[in-house]
């Protein structure tokens, strides 16, 4: 499985991760990750952050999932989405995005299978 990637820039629409090309926005999870492309399940601020979003972090193994919120807060979770984690017993993290970076780097490097997704803008 291995260690989930670190972050290793976040600012303004841009986002480097370990292994992987820049981006805007990423899901990340033990071994890898990719770019979050919000098309895929329809994601918008509102509602915001779906059950479809975070499947892939379950599949993969992450017992805990840090959601960013975008640097302005304005990415919304909806709440089956917590409701789906928490039914799986993970832990569940809901912060601005650089401080869901900071957390989720930590727990990173500390082996955690942590997951995550992160959104670089608003």
């Amino acid at each position: 499985m291995g260690r989930s990637p670190l972050i290793t820039h976040i600012s303004w629409g841009a986002m480097e991760v370990e292994g992987l090309a820049a981006g805007k926005d990423f899901v990340l999870y033990p071994g890898g990750g990719n770019p979050w492309d919000w098309n895929r399940h329809g994601t918008r601020h509102e509602p915001g952050i779906q059950p479809a979003d975070v499947r892939e972090l379950l599949e993969r193994g992450c017992t805990v999932v840090v959601l960013s919120r975008g640097m302005e807060r304005r990415l919304k979770t909806m709440p089956e989405t917590l409701r789906m984690l928490e039914e799986a017993d993970v832990v569940v993290h809901v912060e601005e995005t650089r401080a869901a970076v900071g957390l989720y780097n930590r727990l990173a490097a500390a082996s955690e299978p942590v997951g995550g997704l992160f959104h670089s803008t608003c």
